[in-house]
């Protein structure tokens, strides 16, 4: 006599099914998290900010009164432009304070493409703008801080909260809409094609100096200590 038909282990069915459905879930949270991870579009409207520590129409932030003036365009992203920090920072600062140079500086983006499509370098340009124009003695203290805390090149950057905190470090609080909004990300991106060329080179380049209003290559920078003998 044939042996009836052979039990169904709808125990080992539904655990199966449950593993699928959870599998699914979790496929589910993983996309959501990733789309609300995904980075604001900037606005590509042209605001210009009208503060007078701001030339508009070089997009300079400028700090102190010498009679002389030294113009830097560096990008927040640029690891070259965190060395020049790093080898000129302080005696720049310090040119500015005895009163013997005006510091033009110019944050533009031409590294966006190095930060996995979060736009940093036009995020961090933007924000030095929303600082200088809140608060004009910060303008030199955020570039410190910002290079401080400088993220590697092809990495996501710092979010707005991480630059945002950055600001509230050098004493800058209740600019969160123009980071977060993007007020100026259109007159980073107009201003940056604006950028003078160094001598010998191809395109812009971050750190590009201008030394009272003459663009110089980087090999004409002096030694650390002899910034000076560049407006003899």
């Amino acid at each position: 006599m044939a042996q009836g038909a052979r039990k169904v282990n709808w125990f080992a069915i539904w655990v199966t099914v449950g593993v699928v459905v959870a599998l699914v879930l979790v496929a589910v949270l993983v996309v959501a998290l990733n789309n609300s991870s995904a980075p604001k579009p900037l606005p590509t409207d042209v605001v210009t900010p009208s503060a007078s520590n701001i030339d508009a129409e070089t997009g300079a932030i400028l700090v102190g009164d010498g009679e002389d003036r030294l113009d830097t365009y560096i990008d927040f992203m640029c690891p070259i432009c965190n060395q020049f920090e790093q080898l000129y920072g302080a005696e720049i600062e310090s040119m500015v304070d005895d009163g013997t140079i005006t510091l033009g500086i110019h944050p533009i983006s031409i590294l966006d493409s190095q930060s996995q499509g979060t736009q940093f370098s036009t995020r961090a340009a933007n924000a030095a703008y929303c600082v200088a124009e809140a608060d004009a003695e910060a303008s030199l203290p955020f570039l410190q801080a910002m290079f401080a805390d400088q993220p590697q090149e092809r990495t996501r950057g710092l979010t707005n909260s991480e630059i945002l905190e950055i600001a509230a470090g050098v004493g800058v609080t209740g600019i969160d809409s123009c980071v977060n909004d993007g007020t100026y990300a259109g007159y980073v991106t107009a201003i940056t094609a604006e950028t003078p060329v160094q001598p010998g080179s191809q395109g812009i380049g971050t750190p590009t100096v201008a030394v009272n209003g003459e663009v110089i290559s980087n090999s004409q920078l002096p030694e650390p200590g002899q910034l000076a003998t560049l407006f003899e």
